[in-house]
C-alpha cells in the first residue's frame, strides 16, 4: 500500500460539532437485501436498549454482506431518518476506506464492549 494517496482533508469543525456526532456500538444481527438496490442491504444493529434499521452500501463492497451478521460496528445514530430504495434508514454504519477508493472496512471495538457504547 505503499502507493496509497489518502483523501484530501475535509474542513476544520469545531471540537463543539463534533461533540453533536452521536457515534455507538451496536451489534448487526440482521442483513437483509433490498430489492430495489444494487448497492444497498438493510442492516437491523441492537444498540442495547433498541434496535435500528440501517441502510449500508455492502453489495459492492462484499462478496457476501451477510459476513457482517453478529460483528460489532460503529454507529452515527443521530442522523434524520432518511428514505432510500423504498427503505427508511435511521443512521449510518461508520466504516473505513470508502472515500479513498480501498475496499472498505468495519470500524470496531479493539475488543468487545456493551452495545450502546458511545464513542468519544
Amino acid at each position: 500500500m505503499n502507493d496509497f494517496t489518502p483523501s484530501p482533508l475535509k474542513p476544520t469543525i469545531s471540537a463543539d460539532l463534533l461533540a453533536e456526532i452521536d457515534v455507538r456500538v451496536g451489534i448487526i444481527e440482521r442483513v437483509e437485501d433490498v430489492s430495489r438496490s444494487d448497492k444497498l442491504v438493510k442492516l437491523t444493529a441492537n444498540f442495547g436498549d433498541h434496535r435500528r434499521t440501517i441502510l449500508a452500501r455492502l453489495k459492492q463492497e462484499r462478496q457476501d454482506p451477510q459476513e457482517v451478521t453478529g460483528r460489532q460496528a460503529l454507529f452515527v445514530v443521530n442522523l434524520a431518518p432518511r428514505r432510500m430504495a423504498g427503505e427508511v434508514s435511521e443512521g449510518m454504519l461508520f466504516d473505513l476506506g470508502y472515500e479513498d477508493g480501498v475496499k472498505p472496512a468495519l470500524a470496531v471495538p479493539e475488543w468487545p464492549v456493551p452495545d450502546g457504547t458511545c464513542a468519544g
